[in-house]
């Protein structure tokens, strides 16, 4: 049975919900969630962005067999000791067909790259580094290799009854072409996340309703739609939730009966009117935080039913970052992927930030390549939580981090890049 709120709460030293470091938000999530355990198969073609659910052992070897490298002449490199080499070419050995024959001191193949290395040749000479005599012998000048160059051994990429990939692997477009170039076409893979997304608040309308006074288009819907979607996650969209206790308690419901994940924006911020989070109380068992972060402060998490809660605040910047920040760790972690944090990138600061200590700050930043070829980053200006526009400019979120001071032009900062756009 999975941890309560406060039996977590207890693992973690110093856990003040009302003033939680935004770093001591991931900890408290790996022990909220939990994978998956399902699992399907499916086609090498569809398998991209799932997660692997076991080690995928390789049932051959890559490459097979000894080949060569480049477009050339095989020999065998001993010879090398003698210096400059004038060898006869004694045939061709093509990619993809064995050549029968013998090759023996004096002499040399001619070969292709990927054809198979002819027994008791270890070496390839380019054939652009050669000179052909006239009587057909190829010169090999002195100094150029050494025995072995140029020559790919057997099982150099991957070693027959070797893992080739690791359970939580998350499938990429590299991950595809080696699991074919094994031959394999089917791969057991977790089933798909199921997250259902509703915003909340009478002030929200959706698309294709007429507009009023006081109320705003639901942007939030479809940046997190847009989100889940690039991860891989089967969403379940359940539209706006006006704040009336019975339609919230119904869309909870609903919720928590069709997914393993449940994402609302808006509704958790003090002095909001306070239908959803008395619902989230009612239902599940939830807690409420004041991150120590900005944008974002205000976030709900727990369990209603078997499904995880992530209850986020309605700005539609502080929608996104707490999203990238938080949301898409756990929800990976979910899927069964066994990395879940993404590298940092370093950049030197092009303008000076003023921050002060005690809380992290996710800036909006474009990076760019200076002159000199080192990366740099800039803010998008205005950091508004609700200037949606700087998060269409931007190419990653500038982290200065809880006890970080002012940064000064020049100065290096962490940087997390928007994985393929947002």
């Amino acid at each position: 049975m999975s941890a309560s709120i406060a039996e977590i709460a207890a693992q973690l030293q110093g856990y003040d919900p009302q003033a939680l470091p935004a770093d001591a938000v991931g900890a408290f999530l790996e022990r909220l969630v939990s994978p998956v355990a399902q699992v399907e198969q499916v086609s090498v073609l569809d398998a991209l962005g799932r997660v692997l659910a076991g080690d995928l052992v390789s049932p051959i070897s890559v490459p097979p067999h000894d080949n060569s490298a480049m477009d050339g002449y095989a020999f065998d490199g001993a010879q090398l000791a003698a210096g400059a080499l004038q060898l006869q070419v004694m045939g061709t050995a093509l990619a993809g067909k064995a050549w029968q024959g013998r090759v023996g001191p004096g002499q040399c193949m001619k070969i292709m790259t990927g054809a198979i290395m002819p027994a008791g040749l270890d070496t390839v000479v380019p054939q652009e580094l050669t000179k052909t005599l006239a009587d057909g012998r190829v010169e090999i000048p002195a100094g150029l290799l050494q025995p072995g160059d140029n020559r790919r051994h057997a099982g150099e990429d991957l070693m027959e009854g070797q893992p080739a990939l690791r359970a939580g692997e998350r499938i990429g477009p590299a991950a595809c072409g080696l699991i074919a170039s094994l031959g394999i076409a089917q791969v057991d893979v977790f089933r798909r996340l199921k997250v259902a997304y509703f915003s909340t608040g009478d002030e929200i309308l959706s698309l294709g309703e007429p507009r009023r006074e006081g109320a705003v288009f639901d942007s939030n819907r479809y940046t997190v739609h847009g989100m889940l979607r690039r991860l891989g996650c089967e969403v379940i969209d359940l539209g706006v939730v006006r704040d009336e206790p019975a339609l919230l308690e119904r869309a909870f419901h609903d919720a928590a009966s069709l997914a393993d994940a449940i994402i609302t924006s808006g509704g958790v911020s003090v002095g909001e009117a306070d239908f959803t989070k008395a619902m989230m109380k009612k239902l599940g068992d939830v807690a409420f935080w004041k991150i120590a972060m900005r944008p974002g402060r205000p976030m709900a998490v727990g369990r209603i039913g078997n499904a995880a809660l992530f209850g986020l605040p309605g700005n539609p910047v502080a929608v996104m970052v707490t999203f990238l920040a938080f949301v898409r760790p756990a929800l990976l972690r979910m899927m069964g992927a066994r990395v879940t944090q993404p590298v940092p990138l370093k950049a030197r600061s092009g303008e000076a930030m003023r921050k002060k200590p005690g809380r992290t700050e996710y800036q909006r930043g474009i990076v760019t390549r200076g002159a000199d070829g080192a990366l740099e980053v800039r803010t998008t200006g205005n950091q508004g939580s609700g200037v949606l526009s700087s998060m269409v400019q931007a190419n990653g979120l500038i982290v200065l981090h809880h006890a970080q001071g002012n940064v000064a032009v020049g100065d290096e900062v962490d940087v997390m890049m928007f994985e393929g756009g947002i």
